[in-house]
């Protein structure tokens, strides 16, 4: 029976449904993307609405303005690596910078020792972002060593994702703002769209000390990604002890870390103007360095859009290391097609990552890529959580997956390098984590197939 509520409900229930679809249309998105939000919208309207504009925003300047770098950080001066520098270059990112020490670290130990030398090295400041802090027993005692710096007169700033850091050392934070430190959360779960949107997460990861040197990767703070084997129990093969790349960082690349961080502070302080811009004169080293962030706060896409571009480029190798590989169209295609046209293209997974909907869902991306002719390397009873590629004669390492969310959503940096010995590094750290991994893509039944087809529908909508 037809009442005046049902027609004013329906009513509504069509304005928003064709205010939600403009606001789509204007957005920067994949085809595949903008059809899966549309067809949800027509034929899901009560669930599908709502979770747009919980879900379906990418960029807003009211909430994320783009990232003001320093003054300093050189976009006058000439580029020492020229090619893919050069593409980033257009996007507003900063040029590469010459003079750079990197040193990788392979393993856990030396992640963790790292982690813990940089912060007892600042003598002045402490200004860090991870997306997750575990309550454990290395959680714990990373927050307890910062509380330790702030005892003893360092000024410590620290940011966490609000959704990461859901599972933090509540007890341990609470006594490291008591003694002084300077905590802030990274956009609260639930807000209203305006003042921030719960897709949009900081999964940045980086320590900087005194502001000159810097830890940055694919590492959270955690056990699984930093313990022990004592603590894990049987060895660095041990399935509860992660495989990750992180790094430490000295000279002129540090400034736009800097540059990050406070734009990130800036945001949870609702203050742009926060923190100064730094100038780094220090030359370290001779690794020819550029820090590319993405997300929400970057003009257009810039990891994304360059690796692509990369990608037709090459012609000789591309290695790719990805805990979950769920590419957007392009780069699946852009793969493929290297792979056709006879580029040495790896990608390596875990056999079973931590996150078994992202496993079901990049099945069919993983055939498509093996029937072209390029290698899946699979590494088997253990999660590899380390983001990095090697492409011709430049590779990178950071915290971004190579998948949607991390190209498309989230705020991510990534650390390319463009000189030789560093490019040496990243290859072999890739060519002894791919001897531990098995080749090839096992031929799923029926029911595999279609489960993988209803997960790998839900991937653009994100």
């Amino acid at each position: 029976m037809f009442t005046y509520d049902t027609f004013l409900f329906t009513l509504l229930g069509i304005g928003f449904a064709l205010l939600a679809t403009v606001m789509l249309l204007q957005q920067r998105r994949t085809p595949q993307s903008a059809a899966a939000w549309i067809l949800a919208i027509i034929l899901l309207p009560w669930a599908a609405i709502p979770l747009f504009f919980a879900l379906g925003f990418r960029k807003t300047r009211t909430r994320h303005p783009f990232i003001r770098f320093s003054s300093s950080a050189g976009r006058d001066r000439p580029d020492p690596a020229g090619g893919p520098s050069e593409a980033f270059r257009a996007y507003g990112v900063p040029p590469a910078s010459a003079g750079n020490k990197i040193e990788l670290h392979r393993d856990a130990a030396h992640a963790r020792e790292a982690m813990r030398d940089l912060v007892a090295s600042a003598r002045h400041e402490l200004d860090i972002t991870f997306y997750l802090i575990h309550d454990d027993e290395i959680g714990r005692d990373f927050v307890d060593r910062l509380t330790a710096k702030v005892e003893d007169g360092v000024q410590v700033r620290l940011i966490i994702d609000r959704l990461g850091g859901f599972w933090c050392p509540r007890a341990a934070l609470a006594r490291f703002e008591a003694a002084g430190g300077e905590l802030r959360w990274h956009q609260p779960f639930l807000n209203w769209p305006l003042k921030g949107h719960m897709n949009l997460r900081n999964h940045r990861k980086m320590i900087i000390a005194d502001r000159a040197r810097a830890w940055t990767g694919g590492r959270n703070v955690g056990c699984e990604y930093m313990g022990t084997p004592l603590q894990t129990g049987r060895g660095p093969r041990d399935p509860e002890l992660w495989r990750d790349l992180s790094f430490t960082l000295q000279g002129p690349s540090v400034e736009v870390l800097w540059d990050l961080f406070r734009a990130d502070w800036g945001v949870v302080e609702d203050n742009p103007d926060a923190l100064p811009e730094l100038h780094v004169e220090e030359r370290p080293g001779d690794a020819v360095v550029q820090v590319v962030p993405s997300g929400p706060d970057t003009h257009l896409d810039p990891l994304h859009d360059v690796l692509v571009q990369m990608i037709h480029a090459a012609t000789r190798r591309i290695w790719i290391a990805t805990p979950y590989y769920l590419p957007t169209e392009p780069l699946n295609a852009a793969l493929c097609t290297a792979a056709r046209r006879g580029v040495d293209v790896r990608v390596m997974v875990p056999a079973r990552s931590n996150q078994r909907i992202a496993d079901f869902a990049r099945g069919a991306y993983l055939r498509s890529l093996d029937e072209a002719g390029g290698r899946v390397l699979q590494l088997p009873r253990q999660m590899t959580h380390a983001k990095a590629g090697v492409i011709d004669d430049a590779a990178w390492a950071g915290s971004a997956n190579f998948d949607v969310r991390s190209m498309l959503l989230n705020f991510e940096v990534a650390v390319f390098v463009y000189d030789a010995g560093s490019v040496a590094l990243l290859a072999d750290w890739f060519a002894a984590e791919t001897a531990l991994c098995r080749e090839g893509v096992r031929r799923p039944g029926l029911g595999r197939r279609l489960a993988e087809g209803v997960f790998r529908l839900g991937a653009p909508m994100l």
